[in-house]
């Protein structure tokens, strides 16, 4: 009798020991990183070599390429340097308003991609800007940037690529709106990106809204956040909010790549990075979760 009791107890207490241990939080492992904005937002300039130089340095394995109107001419040789390097392009950000497929670009990078047999994500976003919508219901806004939507992602089915909604502020960066988008367009290659830089207005409703995008997440870009402070981006680690909202993606069961977003967070891409990864160690240390942690080292 004795025995049995003693036995229940333990296997009570190992019941409660198991829920009591966060999950390993190996979506944020290393090599599940993108680096995202380092190309515009480098003062070092760095050629496609140097770049990939750097990322193979810094360990990282995936890439999502932003450029201007200055870098584009180049993309093909980012893809084909890329390459050399074992680096896979996760990601190329797509002409954003109103008229992306009318872009001058916009043929050049689908080219692009389909010579070389590059599939990837292409990132794509209305912007802020309420240039087309205005005096349009709810229903007309959702046709109207749906079908926009429709025809990029045709064209990416076709040489095996998926289209992301990229919430960029304004009407289209609100979870509801993209989730209306996503329903209308209806294609298995499109989903969203979550972007943490374009959320700053977002944090307190993200426990609520974060279920609703996680089967449709492709990608989600961390970055440091102070609530309150809308426009405000910090290192990752140097925020008041983001650890919170790594721990619950982190305890999801979304199992995409996670973007390390440079932007606004040093001048030099090689040490914004740094100091972004070393945020999130610092993160993941205090969630517990050593097994991503380990694989920093």
């Amino acid at each position: 009798m004795h025995k049995l009791i003693f036995l229940s107890l333990l296997v009570l207490l190992y019941s409660v020991k198991k829920q009591d241990v966060p999950k390993n939080g190996k979506v944020f492992s290393k090599k599940n990183l993108i680096a995202w904005c380092i190309v515009p937002y480098d003062t070092m300039k760095r050629s496609p070599s140097a770049r990939a130089q750097m990322l193979n340095k810094l360990g990282i394995t995936k890439f999502a390429y932003d450029w201007r109107e200055g870098h584009i001419a180049s993309a093909g040789d980012e893809m084909d340097t890329l390459k050399r390097h074992s680096i896979q392009l996760q990601a190329f950000w797509m002409p954003y308003g109103p008229n992306p497929v009318f872009n001058k670009h916009y043929n050049d990078i689908m080219n692009q991609l389909e010579k070389r047999n590059t599939k990837t994500q292409l990132w794509w976003s209305y912007g802020s800007s309420e240039e087309g919508l205005k005096n349009k219901s709810q229903e007309e806004k959702v046709k109207y940037v749906g079908d926009m939507v429709k025809i990029m992602a045709r064209r990416a089915s076709g040489i095996g690529c998926t289209v992301g909604l990229y919430n960029h502020n304004g009407w289209f960066g609100e979870p509801a709106n993209m989730l209306a988008i996503l329903a209308y367009v209806n294609m298995k290659n499109v989903g969203i990106v979550y972007n943490f830089n374009h959320a700053e207005d977002q944090i307190d409703s993200f426990p609520s809204f974060f279920p609703k995008l996680l089967p449709h997440l492709i990608a989600l870009n961390i970055a440091g956040l102070k609530n309150g402070k809308p426009g405000k981006i910090v290192p990752v680690g140097k925020g008041d909010s983001e650890q919170e909202m790594i721990r619950l993606i982190a305890e999801s069961n979304y199992k995409g790549p996670i973007g390390i977003i440079n932007e606004d967070t040093h001048p030099d891409a090689e040490t914004g990075l740094t100091m972004n990864i070393d945020g999130l160690k610092k993160i993941l240390r205090s969630l517990g979760y050593t097994d991503a942690l380990r694989t920093y080292n």
